[in-house]
């Protein structure tokens, strides 16, 4: 028997389990490189679809522009020939060109469509319109699509800043336009020498590869057929 200021005094000896210890430090460091590994999971999920995101973005801009750029030209095309009832030549020059091994090509006709002469209606005076390419000073292999417009009652086309010069794509790869007389089709096209009634193609193809960031290169094709064309066959 113990007495009674030492029965007093007792304890029992308190049991710690392992749950009550805590982590170890080594629980601590696999857990930290579990969480860190998840998180670098979700943040590259999170990095790819952004990444996407902007892609497809760039991507539709891209069509868009080259998509406003070839109907721009096809609709301009087909006022190449002017009706009987207004005196006008016709007049298109079409040249083939090759820059770094790809078809670049320049045209350059005259029209009356009224809708880039910014009349409210009726025809105005008649205008010549001139598509040509230069090189992209900021980016090597690129190219330039540059329009010029200008009265067609000028006997020398203006040059320099007098010239009314708008670039429409900085990112033109190659430009291929082709031309259909009735027979055959031709790189080159020059109303001043065809015969009478025969100064303007029937049909015209156009080529337009223009560059995407970070993707493949985007490939438009369209063909025109000028419809007073064929008021002269």
């Amino acid at each position: 028997m113990f007495p009674a200021d030492d029965c007093r005094n007792f304890r029992p000896a308190r049991v710690v389990s392992g749950a009550a210890r805590g982590f170890t430090l080594l629980e601590l460091m696999v857990a930290v490189a579990i969480l860190g590994l998840v998180m670098a999971m979700v943040a590259e999920s999170f990095h790819a679809v952004a990444s996407s995101k902007v892609h497809a973005e760039d991507r539709l801009a891209l069509d868009e522009s080259a998509r406003l750029v070839m109907f721009q030209l096809g609709n301009e095309l087909r006022g190449v020939v002017q009706t009987p009832f207004t005196p006008s030549r016709v007049m298109l020059l079409g040249q083939a060109r090759e820059q770094n091994f790809q078809p670049m090509d320049t045209i350059t006709f005259s029209t009356l469509d009224p809708g880039h002469s910014r009349y409210i209606e009726g025809f105005g005076p008649e205008v010549t319109l001139a598509y040509t390419t230069a090189p992209n000073p900021d980016h090597r292999g690129w190219y330039l699509l540059e329009r010029t417009q200008y009265s067609s009652l000028l006997t020398n086309p203006p040059t320099g800043q007098a010239a009314n010069t708008i670039v429409l794509a900085d990112d033109v790869l190659s430009l291929h336009i082709r031309y259909f007389d009735g027979d055959r089709w031709a790189e080159s096209w020059d109303s001043t020498q065809m015969p009478p009634g025969r100064m303007a193609p029937m049909e015209i193809t156009i080529d337009l590869r223009v560059a995407s960031t970070g993707g493949q290169p985007l490939a438009l094709s369209t063909a025109v057929a000028p419809p007073m064309a064929y008021s002269q066959w």
